[in-house]
Protein backbone atom coordinates (compact mmCIF):
# COMPACT_ATOMS: atom_id res chain seq x y z
CA UNK A 1 0.00 0.00 0.00
CA UNK A 2 1.47 3.35 -1.07
CA UNK A 3 0.52 6.13 1.30
CA UNK A 4 0.87 9.58 -0.27
CA UNK A 5 -1.18 12.75 -0.45
CA UNK A 6 -1.14 16.03 -2.34
CA UNK A 7 -3.15 18.98 -1.10
CA UNK A 8 -3.82 22.24 -2.89
CA UNK A 9 -5.58 25.08 -1.11
CA UNK A 10 -6.12 28.56 -2.45
CA UNK A 11 -7.82 31.39 -0.57
CA UNK A 12 -7.66 35.17 -0.67
CA UNK A 13 -4.85 34.90 1.93
CA UNK A 14 -2.72 31.91 0.86
CA UNK A 15 -2.00 29.67 -2.12
CA UNK A 16 -0.55 26.33 -0.98
CA UNK A 17 0.61 23.13 -2.65
CA UNK A 18 1.74 20.40 -0.26
CA UNK A 19 2.84 16.82 -0.94
CA UNK A 20 3.42 14.22 1.78
CA UNK A 21 4.67 10.65 2.00
CA UNK A 22 4.54 9.40 5.60
CA UNK A 23 6.70 6.43 4.54
CA UNK A 24 9.61 8.50 3.29
CA UNK A 25 13.20 9.13 4.28
CA UNK A 26 12.95 12.67 5.66
CA UNK A 27 13.53 14.60 2.43
CA UNK A 28 11.93 18.02 2.33
CA UNK A 29 11.55 21.07 0.11
CA UNK A 30 9.92 23.83 2.10
CA UNK A 31 9.18 27.36 0.90
CA UNK A 32 6.44 29.07 2.90
CA UNK A 33 7.76 32.62 2.90
CA UNK A 34 8.20 32.37 6.70
CA UNK A 35 11.78 31.38 7.41
CA UNK A 36 11.25 30.09 10.94
CA UNK A 37 8.32 27.91 9.82
CA UNK A 38 10.47 26.52 6.98
CA UNK A 39 13.11 25.59 9.54
CA UNK A 40 10.57 23.87 11.83
CA UNK A 41 8.94 21.91 8.99
CA UNK A 42 12.34 20.76 7.74
CA UNK A 43 13.11 19.43 11.23
CA UNK A 44 9.65 17.86 11.52
CA UNK A 45 10.10 16.01 8.22
CA UNK A 46 13.64 14.89 9.03
CA UNK A 47 12.82 13.50 12.46
CA UNK A 48 9.53 11.97 11.32
CA UNK A 49 11.17 10.54 8.17
CA UNK A 50 8.35 12.06 6.16
CA UNK A 51 8.97 13.21 2.59
CA UNK A 52 7.43 16.66 2.51
CA UNK A 53 7.14 19.39 -0.10
CA UNK A 54 5.46 22.68 0.73
CA UNK A 55 5.05 25.76 -1.42
CA UNK A 56 3.07 28.68 -0.04
CA UNK A 57 2.45 32.18 -1.31
CA UNK A 58 0.85 34.04 1.56
CA UNK A 59 -0.01 37.55 2.65
CA UNK A 60 3.13 37.88 4.76
CA UNK A 61 3.02 41.64 4.19
CA UNK A 62 0.18 41.53 6.76
CA UNK A 63 1.92 39.06 9.08
CA UNK A 64 2.71 35.34 9.20
CA UNK A 65 -0.57 34.27 10.82
CA UNK A 66 -2.49 33.12 7.73
CA UNK A 67 0.52 31.33 6.26
CA UNK A 68 1.32 29.43 9.46
CA UNK A 69 -2.29 28.45 10.13
CA UNK A 70 -3.06 27.45 6.54
CA UNK A 71 0.10 25.35 6.20
CA UNK A 72 -0.97 23.58 9.40
CA UNK A 73 -4.39 22.96 7.85
CA UNK A 74 -2.86 21.50 4.69
CA UNK A 75 -0.37 19.32 6.57
CA UNK A 76 -3.17 17.89 8.69
CA UNK A 77 -5.30 17.27 5.59
CA UNK A 78 -2.37 15.48 3.96
CA UNK A 79 -1.89 13.11 6.90
CA UNK A 80 -5.63 12.36 6.98
CA UNK A 81 -5.69 11.66 3.24
CA UNK A 82 -2.51 9.58 3.20
CA UNK A 83 -3.59 7.40 6.15
CA UNK A 84 -7.17 6.91 4.94
CA UNK A 85 -9.10 4.66 7.33
CA UNK A 86 -5.82 4.13 9.27
CA UNK A 87 -5.87 0.37 8.79
CA UNK A 88 -2.73 -1.18 10.25
CA UNK A 89 -1.32 1.94 11.90
CA UNK A 90 0.32 1.69 15.30
CA UNK A 91 -2.02 4.57 16.30
CA UNK A 92 -0.09 5.82 19.34
CA UNK A 93 3.33 7.41 19.48
CA UNK A 94 5.38 9.40 21.94
CA UNK A 95 8.80 10.94 22.28
CA UNK A 96 10.68 12.66 25.09
CA UNK A 97 13.27 14.76 23.34
CA UNK A 98 16.26 16.50 24.94
CA UNK A 99 17.78 19.49 23.17
CA UNK A 100 20.42 21.33 25.15
CA UNK A 101 18.60 22.74 28.22
CA UNK A 102 15.18 21.81 26.82
CA UNK A 103 13.24 18.61 27.44
CA UNK A 104 10.00 18.24 25.45
CA UNK A 105 7.38 15.49 25.61
CA UNK A 106 5.16 14.78 22.59
CA UNK A 107 2.40 12.17 22.54
CA UNK A 108 -0.05 11.51 19.72
CA UNK A 109 -3.15 9.38 19.21
CA UNK A 110 -4.58 8.96 15.70
CA UNK A 111 -7.96 8.77 17.37
CA UNK A 112 -10.15 10.47 14.79
CA UNK A 113 -10.83 13.16 17.40
CA UNK A 114 -9.10 16.53 17.23
CA UNK A 115 -7.43 17.77 20.38
CA UNK A 116 -4.33 19.83 21.06
CA UNK A 117 -3.08 20.14 24.63
CA UNK A 118 0.12 22.01 25.31
CA UNK A 119 2.21 23.26 28.16
CA UNK A 120 5.15 24.64 26.21
CA UNK A 121 5.32 27.93 28.17
CA UNK A 122 7.37 29.72 25.52
CA UNK A 123 9.02 32.57 27.44
CA UNK A 124 9.30 35.24 24.73
CA UNK A 125 6.67 36.67 22.36
CA UNK A 126 8.99 36.42 19.35
CA UNK A 127 11.86 34.39 17.94
CA UNK A 128 13.41 36.82 15.50
CA UNK A 129 10.41 38.12 13.57
CA UNK A 130 8.31 35.00 14.29
CA UNK A 131 5.36 35.45 16.64
CA UNK A 132 5.59 32.54 19.08
CA UNK A 133 1.82 32.41 19.69
CA UNK A 134 1.57 31.06 16.12
CA UNK A 135 2.97 27.73 17.35
CA UNK A 136 -0.39 27.03 18.99
CA UNK A 137 -2.25 28.20 15.88
CA UNK A 138 -0.21 25.81 13.72
CA UNK A 139 -0.79 22.75 15.87
CA UNK A 140 -4.50 23.43 16.36
CA UNK A 141 -4.88 23.75 12.59
CA UNK A 142 -2.95 20.51 12.15
CA UNK A 143 -4.91 18.38 14.65
CA UNK A 144 -8.31 19.64 13.46
CA UNK A 145 -7.52 18.45 9.96
CA UNK A 146 -5.50 15.33 10.79
CA UNK A 147 -8.20 14.31 13.31
CA UNK A 148 -5.69 13.37 15.97
CA UNK A 149 -4.90 14.16 19.57
CA UNK A 150 -1.54 15.80 20.29
CA UNK A 151 0.04 16.65 23.63
CA UNK A 152 3.17 18.82 23.73
CA UNK A 153 4.81 19.65 27.05
CA UNK A 154 8.04 21.44 27.86
CA UNK A 155 9.40 19.64 30.92
CA UNK A 156 12.47 21.88 31.13
CA UNK A 157 13.80 24.79 29.12
CA UNK A 158 14.55 28.50 28.90
CA UNK A 159 15.29 29.32 25.26
CA UNK A 160 12.22 29.96 23.08
CA UNK A 161 13.87 28.78 19.86
CA UNK A 162 14.98 25.55 21.51
CA UNK A 163 11.54 24.89 23.03
CA UNK A 164 9.73 25.32 19.71
CA UNK A 165 12.37 23.33 17.83
CA UNK A 166 12.21 20.55 20.39
CA UNK A 167 8.42 20.47 20.05
CA UNK A 168 8.52 20.09 16.26
CA UNK A 169 11.21 17.41 16.43
CA UNK A 170 9.38 15.50 19.16
CA UNK A 171 6.05 15.76 17.32
CA UNK A 172 7.68 14.40 14.17
CA UNK A 173 9.16 11.45 16.04
CA UNK A 174 5.89 10.70 17.88
CA UNK A 175 3.95 10.80 14.61
CA UNK A 176 6.56 8.60 12.95
CA UNK A 177 5.75 5.89 15.50
CA UNK A 178 1.98 6.43 15.34
CA UNK A 179 1.67 6.25 11.53
CA UNK A 180 3.96 3.23 11.19
CA UNK A 181 2.27 0.03 10.10
CA UNK A 182 2.15 -2.55 12.89
CA UNK A 183 3.32 -5.80 11.21
CA UNK A 184 1.31 -7.89 13.70
CA UNK A 185 -1.93 -6.07 12.87
CA UNK A 186 -1.34 -4.75 9.35
CA UNK A 187 -4.92 -5.35 8.21
CA UNK A 188 -6.69 -4.22 11.38
CA UNK A 189 -8.20 -0.95 12.56
CA UNK A 190 -6.57 -0.36 15.98
CA UNK A 191 -9.82 0.30 17.84
CA UNK A 192 -12.46 -1.89 19.47
CA UNK A 193 -15.02 0.30 17.69
CA UNK A 194 -13.70 -0.91 14.34
CA UNK A 195 -13.22 2.65 13.12
CA UNK A 196 -10.97 5.62 13.93
CA UNK A 197 -13.29 8.53 13.21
Amino acid sequence: MIRVAEITRKTAETDIVLALSPDGTGKSEIATGVGFLDHMLTLFAKHGRFDLKVSCKGDTEVDAHHTVEDVGICLGMAFAKALGEKRGVTRYGDCTLPMDEVLVLAAVDLSGRAGYYDALNIPTPRVGSFDTELVEEFWWAFVRNANCTLHLRCLAGRNSHHIIEGAFKAAGRALRTAVAVDPDAANEIPSTKGVLA
